[in-house]
């Protein structure tokens, strides 16, 4: 249903912000299950996994694993990380597109001076703190998020130095109204990511799926051919494939071999694509969005 991205600097109040998140989604009544994704649910220590590129690239990879493996339309995945790297957040929001669900980052802005001084005080209590060398650099190679960004939006800011972090703050309210909040044809504040051939995972091995695949797309062709029969050679504008699918729109005849020379192409295209991502649906609706939609990009290009 939606995939939260916690990010801020080094010891900025990122946990404490996930745990009130995750604590007032389930107390706002929403019937999705609510799971947090962090360092600790793997027992990896913060300072060896920031001890060098290898294993740093190492927890990224463990925790983007475990976020593709859980995100689905019936969970709000949590994960509470660092989440530094700007290159690290467009790869965790493909993962939100590939499954067609909400997406949004909590960003916690604290100073470094603040940082700093939280973490020494964790230190001096003998909690998990990080070493001085180890925390610099992190501070150093931190990349701020900007909403301008498609994968920092929308973006929730929270200033832990000046208010503190609770259930109410006023960035936690706003993230759970909008994970929260209907959707329908006239909303335009909230966004479900849509998949698309680029980034969805569009593995069709087995023979069902392949079935699918090749009567979907064929079903559309039969579809078009017998519009353009019916409009004698004028634009075809919103031609129906089938209920809730989006429709067709060209805008110049499309003779029989260029449509099989496309058709072609996207199930060539679909069986070689090997991005990271859950799988499709193997079921004709989900073959036909797919093949409408590259059929719509592919002809308003040419």
């Amino acid at each position: 249903m939606a995939l939260v991205v916690i990010c801020g600097q080094p010891c900025s109040g990122k946990s404490m912000a996930a745990v009130c998140l995750a604590e007032a989604l389930k107390e706002s009544g929403s019937n999705h299950t609510v799971r947090v994704i962090d360092e600790t649910s793997f027992h990896l220590d913060r300072n060896q996994s920031y001890a060098n590129m290898p294993a740093e690239k190492n927890l990224r990879g463990v925790l983007r694993s475990e976020v593709d493996r859980s995100v689905s339309r019936d969970s709000i995945i949590i994960v509470d990380s660092l989440n530094s790297i700007k290159g690290y957040r467009y790869e965790l929001w493909c993962l939100a597109r590939a499954a067609g669900i909400r997406y949004c980052v909590v960003y916690c802005d604290a100073d470094e001076t603040h940082c700093r001084k939280w973490n020494e005080e964790r230190r001096e209590k003998g909690e998990d703190a990080y070493d001085d060398k180890i925390f610099e650099d992190l501070v150093r190679r931190f990349e701020t998020p900007d909403r301008r960004n498609r994968w920092d939006s929308p973006l929730f800011e929270l200033w832990p130095h000046r208010e503190g972090i609770v259930a109410s703050s006023a960035a936690i309210l706003d993230a759970i109204s909008y994970l929260t909040k209907k959707v329908d044809s006239k909303t335009r504040d909230v966004k479900t990511l849509q998949p698309t051939i680029a980034t969805q995972n569009t593995r069709f091995s087995e023979a069902n799926s392949l079935y699918e695949l090749d009567r979907a797309t064929q079903e559309v062709s039969n579809a078009i051919v017998e519009a353009q029969s019916q409009a004698l050679g004028g634009p075809l504008n919103g031609v129906s494939v089938g209920q809730g699918l989006p429709p067709i729109n060209i805008s110049r005849p499309v003779g029989l071999p260029e449509l099989r020379s496309l058709r072609r192409t996207f199930i060539k295209l679909t069986g070689q694509t090997s991005l990271s991502g859950r799988p499709p649906p193997s079921d004709a609706d989900s073959a036909k969005r797919m093949f409408v939609d590259y059929l719509n990009r592919e002809l308003a290009n040419a």
